[in-house]
């Protein structure tokens, strides 16, 4: 995720269809204990705790490899003034088939801090990798009419780069909707954006209609904190921006960006999870593998719904 100042996976593919279990429409609360595939998700992304984009990017491959799931690298020439051209790759998984396509992103890239150590990027954003892989494993893709394009990003913590370069070459024709993953390792409140444009109500009240029948906690944010899917409102392309948190740090986080000096926050106040992104304390014990695997389950019955309601 890209932050102002407030002020101005051999084992994860394995355990997916088991870490999906959950009851009815609300999020059924599972202690972690009774379902071992929750400690595959953390090993998952345990592994990709490393010390470096290309590090991530070989382990995301090998676990894309070891469960046979078949993929593409799109490769670009990014970097930014600051790192000087570098090169990255986007990891495109394609399923099923259509005229028309539901696009879900994530990066799976991590930020280099401000003295230079490198991020274990596990809330920002191994959680929302793991939840977008697992939410397009469980997809009935033979009975939907879209195709559906997983893209995980690079180079997102560079300016949305890893996004900017995929729109740039693909058929942006072909795009029904898209649903952009950042920042979800904990919680079960979902956050979203209403900031991505007039093409993207559709989605907004298809989500919203999602939350009230899930029974799940859903907080809207008229100003949203930028990631990728500014590249899609950009181009004027329907997308949705979704992340999770616990429900006091979601409405300190909505307070913050939305509430203006008289917000009521303490002065200096920094909600939870941004004092974790984009810092040393990004690290795999704030991830909640049952967490993980709600909202993912949450995604797969989202996609389901705008299958049918997107054109």
């Amino acid at each position: 995720m890209r932050i102002r100042q407030l002020t101005g996976c051999a084992a994860f593919i394995a355990a997916q269809v088991a870490a999906l279990a959950v009851a009815g429409g609300a999020w059924a609360q599972q202690p972690e204990a009774a379902d071992p595939s929750l400690d595959a998700i953390r090993s998952a992304a345990s592994a990709m705790v490393r010390g470096s984009n290309p590090e991530r990017l070989e382990v995301l491959k090998s676990q894309l490899d070891a469960a046979g799931v078949p993929y593409s690298l799109h490769a670009f020439e990014g970097g930014n003034q600051r790192t000087g051209p570098m090169a990255g790759n986007n990891v495109v998984i394609t399923l099923g088939e259509g005229d028309k396509d539901i696009v879900l992103t994530a990066h799976y890239d991590a930020a280099v801090l401000r003295d230079g150590a490198f991020s274990h990027g596990v809330v920002d954003n191994a959680g929302g990798t793991l939840a977008v892989l697992m939410a397009a494993k469980a997809l009935p893709v033979s009975s939907l009419k879209h195709r559906i394009v997983v893209v995980l990003t690079d180079q997102e913590e560079l300016g949305l780069i890893g996004a900017r370069k995929w729109l740039e070459q693909t058929d942006k024709s072909r795009i029904a909707a898209a649903i952009n993953v950042d920042v979800a390792a904990y919680g079960r409140t979902v956050m979203y954006g209403l900031n991505n444009g007039e093409a993207s109500r559709g989605l907004v009240r298809d989500l919203r209609v999602h939350c009230a029948e899930r029974d799940v906690d859903c907080v809207a944010f008229p100003v949203y904190p930028p990631s990728e899917d500014r590249v899609f409102t950009a181009a004027n392309l329907p997308v949705l921006s979704l992340g999770i948190q616990n429900p006091v740090g979601a409405r300190q986080m909505w307070l913050a960006f939305n509430g203006g000096e008289d917000n009521g926050l303490r002065d200096g106040f920094v909600p939870d999870v941004f004092q974790n992104i984009h810092t040393h304390e990004d690290t795999l014990d704030k991830l909640n593998p049952a967490d993980v695997a709600a909202f993912a389950d949450f995604l797969t019955q989202l996609v389901v719904r705008i299958d049918g309601t997107q054109p």
